[in-house]
């Protein structure tokens, strides 16, 4: 919940003159802006290498529910992709697995590809317990769906304790749980899809810390949250991942 109309915007539009210009080969870059600067960033973008997602969608298809936004909506105004279950959501909002799940289901039916967040808080760290959690969220949301269908969506790994603290899991610390998610959907499904999923890594990435984490053989890239709000900060993380990843 950052930056009015006005800032966003000028935020993609330095993001869509940078990437016209290096025309990148080996990432992808999405932002995800507040819903009512969706419909005119994504006028802004179209056409280039830059897509738009929706920070949050309604388990809901449609109705009376008041303050909510559909993902049918969201495609409507322009946006490809669409955040699920960020952690800021499960804790501020008490979002359960089975919301969770409407929500991807409502992702797909509207075309839109989710980007599914999973991510522990530092008591679960500190206790051991971060592989469970990250395991229970997996499986709670995600648990009745196939290979065929989970082709379809991106992981976002964001250690609850890293996010806006400043602290960073290590490089080591993110291999480690990127290589136990690619294990848990082997066992779960088949190794096929555990290695050709996109795993990204979200908690206080910045240029500082962004080779050391993109350069891990099970990180596909970031979900980038404080680092994205000034287009030059973001379009150096944009060059790192072109470089290593």
């Amino acid at each position: 919940m950052n930056h009015n109309l006005k800032e966003g915007l000028e935020v993609v539009q330095a993001l869509e003159a940078y990437l016209l210009k290096i025309a990148p080969k080996n990432v992808e870059t999405v932002i995800a802006p507040p819903f009512i600067h969706i419909a005119q960033a994504a006028e802004i973008s179209k056409n280039t290498h830059l897509s738009i997602a929706g920070q949050d969608c309604s388990a809901q298809e449609s109705g009376a529910f008041t303050g909510e936004v559909s993902a049918a909506m969201l495609k409507s105004a322009g946006a490809e992709l669409v955040i699920i279950g960020h952690s800021e959501r499960r804790q501020y909002f008490k979002e359960t697995h089975a919301q969770l799940s409407a929500k991807v289901e409502q992702a797909w039916a509207n075309n839109l590809l989710p980007i599914f967040c999973v991510g522990e808080s530092l008591e679960d760290r500190k206790a051991g317990h971060h592989f469970k959690t990250v395991e229970d969220q997996i499986s709670g949301a995600l648990g009745k769906y196939d290979a065929a269908q989970l082709e379809n969506l991106v992981i976002a790994y964001e250690p609850v304790w890293a996010i806006g603290t400043g602290e960073t899991a290590s490089g080591a610390q993110a291999q480690e749980m990127h290589a136990h998610i690619r294990s848990f959907i082997a066992q779960q499904h088949n190794a096929t899809l555990a290695d050709e999923i996109s795993v990204l890594y979200g908690g206080s990435v910045k240029p500082a810390n962004a080779e050391e984490l993109f350069g891990q053989p099970d990180v596909d890239g970031g979900l980038i949250g404080g680092a994205s709000l000034q287009a030059d900060t973001f379009i150096e993380l944009i060059k790192i991942g072109e470089a290593v990843l």
